[in-house]
């Protein structure tokens, strides 16, 4: 059992109908379709769909109780449903908010659990799971699966702590303003880290400075003896570090001692001296670096040793989308999980700096959640592509048209250009351009999809690293 209903009820302020004569729940659910023996049910409204609709289903599927909206007893007659089906009802006002407390009140039954908070516009997932698995080598270490960072994929994340966990490492998404701040009030971290601040959903936050500040709060929950983990080299570090009511530090290369000499393997990622030994690191660039980084000043606070660092880093493998290599008759570098303008600049800096006998086709999809900013995103995209290391390139979806725009007009440095918002068309252009070892990038925000392409024979994997 996660919780008693009377505890969780009394914590919220809630009222209850009880009808199952159980104490409690052992899991939680928001997809009615995913529900298991004994579960709480939470009936969160969405755009498009409303979870009051799918109480009964849930009950039936074996949810032992739901949490629902006062004000929609009536409409989808709860009361009567709940009593008629022997089940359990938790009446909040707002039920992402009973979700979001019904997880942080759960948290607070392990006062000895270790709580770190990670965000920022790019690097969340990748420095989550480098400091999951250097803290992982000597503790007992839960963290949010895949990228389960959101007003509803936290609280889901958080009631996977049990009692035996030391260390929970939880990445913190943002997709509106104050999302981070409610985020910070469920998790209350001991240590919390900002990758970077960089446009990422500038479309929606309206300004970077703007971003800066929401990304600021997860450290809004601060009490005086938490720590604050901010990136050196950033441009935004010296707001971040203003007025935070705990204790402040700076990470970068500069602040480890025991970092040595970094030494690029190409597609076969890094070597890194740390303590004067030689580690592998497998996932490729100068950006999985920085969040390599960043994961040890996290795993550091935990009292993890030397050993423990080597090992993590060692263990380290490309999610996906993220810096992936596909070896095939061509090399894909399958880098599609998402992109913002840093992001963008960071995979053709990486490929253009690999050394490679073959031809460099860079596959580049649409920037979204830019707004007014995606002309100008997009205009810059078209002027780095143009100085590129690119022999061909291949823009797909509309916002890419200024980059387009960009590249026809780059006086002495033209390069083929294909331009489509059809994905088909986009298939059957690379089935006619791409040749045995060519290397290609693929690299565009979640929306495009562009994995689809990885069913061209050229892509098709041998194997990965």
């Amino acid at each position: 059992m996660l919780m008693e209903f009377a505890a969780l009820s009394r914590s919220l302020g809630a009222r209850f109908f009880g009808n199952s004569g159980k104490p409690g729940f052992s899991s939680v659910c928001i997809d009615s379709r995913e529900v298991r023996e004994g579960a709480l049910f939470f009936a969160l409204a969405g755009a498009s769909v409303d979870g009051h609709s799918f109480v009964e289903a849930a009950f039936e599927g074996g949810a032992i109780a739901a949490m629902v909206d006062a004000a929609k007893l009536e409409q989808f007659d709860l009361v009567r449903a709940a009593a008629r089906m022997g089940k359990d009802l938790i009446v909040v006002d707002n039920p992402l908010k009973g979700f979001q407390d019904a997880a942080r009140v759960y948290l607070e039954g392990f006062p000895l659990l270790v709580k770190i908070g990670i965000t920022g516009s790019s690097g969340k997932t990748t420095t989550k799971e480098i400091a999951a698995a250097i803290i992982g080598a000597e503790k007992s270490v839960v963290m949010n699966p895949g990228n389960f960072n959101s007003e509803t994929g936290l609280p889901l994340a958080v009631f996977a702590v049990r009692a035996h966990h030391e260390v929970g490492v939880f990445e913190m998404g943002m997709n509106r303003r104050g999302e981070i701040a409610e985020l910070a009030e469920v998790l209350k971290p001991n240590i919390a880290l900002i990758t970077n601040i960089g446009v990422s959903h500038i479309g929606i936050i309206g300004r970077k400075q703007a971003i800066a500040q929401e990304k600021k709060n997860i450290f809004s929950c601060f009490s005086g003896s938490e720590l604050a983990l901010i990136p050196a080299d950033d441009e935004y570090s010296g707001f971040l570090a203003e007025g935070v009511n705990g204790r402040v530090s700076f990470y970068g290369a500069d602040s480890f001692a025991e970092l040595g000499a970094v030494k690029s393997l190409g597609l076969d990622g890094s070597e890194i001296v740390w303590g004067g030994e030689t580690i592998h690191f497998a996932l490729p660039g100068k950006h999985n670096i920085a969040d390599a980084l960043a994961a040890i000043a996290i795993a550091r606070e935990t009292g993890v040793s030397h050993a423990a660092i080597k090992q993590g880093l060692e263990s380290v493998k490309p999610l996906f989308g993220r810096t992936e290599i596909l070896r095939g008759r061509a090399t894909v570098i399958r880098d599609c999980y998402n992109a913002n303008l840093e992001s963008l600049r960071e995979a053709v800096e990486f490929c253009d700096s690999v050394e490679w006998p073959g031809r460099k086709i860079y596959v580049i999809g649409e920037m979204l959640e830019l707004g007014e900013y995606s002309i100008s995103a997009h205009k810059q995209a078209g002027e780095l592509l143009a100085v590129s290391a690119a022999d061909s390139i291949f823009l797909f979806g509309n916002e890419t048209e200024a980059a387009r725009l960009e590249l026809e007009t780059a006086k002495g440095r033209a390069k083929p250009v294909f331009f489509t918002n059809d994905i088909k068309a986009l298939e059957r252009a690379l089935e006619a351009e791409v040749t045995d070892g060519d290397l290609v990038l693929l690299k565009g925000s979640r929306g495009c999809a562009l994995e689809r392409l990885c069913g061209i024979p050229a892509f098709s994997p041998v194997g990965g690293v």
